[in-house]
């Protein structure tokens, strides 16, 4: 059952200090609002002559004059623009290893050493067990640097107030829509499919977009916010920034309105330019998540005209958070102070209710040390007490058996010579093993290093390697679908290159029309754009077929656009995995530039069995020759002959029948410019690059999660 404790969910934003006590009252079952304050910084921590710390100080200095915390759990919100959130599918895995596999994705998902990082995670709703496996199970990573941790720390640690939670501001608010406005308790599942609402959070520099239904999660961030409506009044108006923060608030009490919102204009359009491209973008990676109404939050929603503008633009009912539906405690609810302020307070609601547990998220960025520190803390009196009560029970049983020990006891000697004998022939067992084995590895290595022997160069078995794992295949049960309209695998023609002394010169002879395919097959995946090549390096030609051709997804499962779905954007990467084989290099291999000469589909006509089933393994490992057949017998690993020896039809084929299908034949050119192991750079140079740099006009969000980097 929840804690009676009284819980204070406190936020430092950029513009004040926001702080919400709240109380479980287990007779009414309800959530009790028994305090609040709303501190306000002299300037926004932002501003040019702000001093971030001392104004800081400053509130922190009034809440704790005007408030006891004695007693009191304390909660404080993270910000999300400096956090990091991943959303990661797991592949199949036992339940007892999600956490070491998350590890692994951790580091592969954080651009920072693990060391220099506080993270957590917590797996979503979604995923089910079968055979002892979780499938199709989501997985939450949140991190952020420790240094910025210990900055958001140090107002409670030098006013001597001990944290309970750390959070970061986008789940504080994934916590208050969860269980005010969509109704979810601990312990209780989100149906699936159910409704999707966008919580939309203006602050002073950035904004952020949270998504959920309760079971999945999405976050974004934006780089536009109130300072710069402020901003731009400053500019357009030659005011002052307290002057123009004062008329953006009251536009319409102002003696011109008009030109006030004259000047915010553009500003207004690039803020819903920004909301329209990120709900699109999650609209396009979560297929059938419909977005039923957006809720407003943070004080730079209270200006005059923007709800009603974004509500006009963006096709969905747009509403402001006015109440807390689920939150009891009039003399809080109904103080005028906290209604003119109620939008901002949605993120120390949210904290507030995970420290009291009554959500469902799980996670926190408490530094794992102090955690530990308070823990053994709260446990010492009741350490001492059985410590106390073990050492009077040890010396009564000493008492008791000093008597019965007095005489020489063979036995158990004999026991523990018989366990040490065994002990040592295991150990020699051990040893054998392991010399048997280390023989095995020599012998593997020296016939390795022979076989390799005189090679000048491996890089080009690294390249048919790479471009080998970039070809998209079945995998798992995939590969026993017998529809070969639904299979992924492509059919290599042949595979050419040539070496050219001017790669620049082939590029400007391209189509601009195919260029442009292989540009935005890039921003839709999210890969970084390179400039186009130059000096001299191989031309490479693929040419093929592939049946792949789904009726009720043409846009990126038929024809031209599979192969700009799978093969393109997979030479377009930096480092390519897939599920069942090995990470290698692409571009950092020196391969890039991948376009589509020719795509073209035609329906023809093949002959296939329906039915048939093979009554052996495909390859009989257990024969000298694998691939070979015993003479006079049939192949166990084919399929039954349809005609037998005598030209007789055989009873045990099974029937067979001509099917239309679609075949797409096309020619793939790219480009390799060879990059030696000993010259590869280890991460991909572009993407800080890509990430730090703001979106221009019409252009995709460059992210493939749904969040930036902090």
């Amino acid at each position: 059952m929840p804690e009676t404790k009284a819980v204070w969910g406190i936020e430092i934003g950029q513009a004040g200090l926001k702080a919400l006590k709240l109380r479980y009252a287990e007779a009414a079952h309800q959530v009790v609002a028994v305090g609040f304050d709303y501190i306000p910084h002299a300037k926004i921590l932002s501003q040019p002559d702000a001093i971030p710390d001392e104004l800081i100080q400053e509130a922190m200095g009034k809440f704790l004059s005007r408030n006891k915390l004695a007693g009191d759990l304390v909660a404080i919100g993270l910000p999300a623009q400096s956090s990091l959130a991943r959303f990661i599918q797991l592949p199949p895995v036992e339940p007892g290893k999600v956490k070491e596999i998350v590890k692994y994705e951790a580091r592969q998902q954080i651009p920072f050493p693990l060391d220099d990082v506080i993270w957590d995670f917590q797996r979503l709703g979604g995923g089910m067990e079968a055979g002892g496996f979780l499938i199709d199970a989501e997985v939450g990573i949140f991190a952020m640097k420790r240094d910025q941790v210990m900055r958001q720390l140090k107002p409670f640690q030098d006013n001597k107030i001990e944290v309970e939670l750390m959070q970061i501001a986008p789940l504080a608010q994934y916590n208050f829509l969860a269980y005010d406005q969509l109704g979810i308790r601990p312990g209780e599942e989100a149906p699936e499919g159910g409704e999707y609402v966008a919580l939309l959070d203006m602050g002073a520099d950035q904004s952020t977009i949270m998504v959920t239904n309760g079971a999945k999660i999405w976050i974004r961030n934006i780089p536009l916010g109130g300072n710069h409506f402020t901003r731009a009044l400053t500019k357009e108006m030659k005011l002052t920034f307290a002057k123009a923060e004062h008329l953006k608030c009251n536009a319409t009490k102002s003696p011109d309105p008009k030109a006030v919102f004259q000047a915010l204009r553009p500003v207004f359009n690039d803020y819903l330019s920004e909301v329209q491209r990120s709900l699109g973008y999650f609209s396009s990676v979560n297929q059938g998540g419909e977005i039923s109404r957006v809720l407003g939050c943070g004080n730079g929603f209270r200006m005059a005209g923007l709800q009603k503008f974004l509500e006009q633009h963006l096709e969905y009912p747009v509403q402001r958070v006015e109440d807390f539906k689920q939150l009891a405690g009039t003399s809080v609810l109904e103080a005028p102070l906290f209604r003119e302020n109620i939008p901002s307070f949605t993120v120390a609601y949210g904290l507030a209710l995970q420290a009291m547990g009554m959500t469902t998220t799980t996670t926190t960025l408490l530094p794992p040390e102090i955690a530990l520190a308070r823990e053994i803390r709260r446990k010492k009196p009741w350490a001492a007490i059985t410590a106390a009560t073990l050492l009077t029970g040890l010396a009564l049983s000493t008492i008791g058996y000093a008597k019965a020990y007095n005489a020489v006891h063979n036995e158990p000697w004999d026991q523990a010579l018989d366990q040490s004998s065994k002990l040592q022939g295991k150990w020699g067992g051990y040893v054998s093993a392991y010399s048997s084995a280390d023989g095995r590895y020599n012998t593997a290595k020296a016939t390795g290093a022979t076989l390799t022997e005189g090679m000048k160069d491996t890089t080009w078995l690294e390249f048919y390697k790479s471009v080998n794992e970039c070809l998209p295949r079945d995998i798992g049960e995939a590969l026993d679908e017998k529809d070969l309209e639904k299979r992924n695998r492509l059919l290599i023609a042949s595979l050419t290159a040539k070496k050219e002394e001017d790669l620049a010169a082939w590029y400007e002879s391209l189509p601009e029309s195919v260029k442009l395919l292989s540009d935005e097959v890039a921003k839709e995946h999210g890969l970084q754009q390179i400039s186009p090549p130059d000096g001299e390096g191989y031309l490479f030609t693929l040419t093929g077929s592939h049946y792949h051709h789904l009726p009720d997804k043409p846009e990126t499962d038929q024809g031209l656009n599979y192969l700009l779905h799978t093969i393109i954007p997979n030479l377009q990467k930096w480092e390519m995995k897939q599920e069942d084989g090995p990470k290698v290099d692409v571009r950092k291999l020196g391969i890039s530039h991948p376009v589509v000469l020719q795509g073209k589909q035609e329906l023809v006509s093949l002959q296939q069995r329906d039915t048939r089933k093979r009554s052996g393994p495909r390859i009989d490992v257990t024969r000298a020759n694998p691939f070979s057949r015993t003479p006079g017998a049939p192949d166990e690993g084919s399929f039954a002959p349809q005609y037998q020896g005598d030209g007789q039809p055989n009873p045990s084929a099974q029937p067979t029948e001509m099917k239309e299908v679609h075949r797409t034949n096309f020619v793939i050119q790219f480009v390799w410019k060879p990059i030696p192991p000993a010259e590869r750079l280890e991460t991909d140079p572009l993407a800080a690059v890509v990430e730090a740099a703001p979106a221009e006009e019409g252009e995709a969000p460059p992210e493939p999660d749904g969040t930036e980097a902090p």
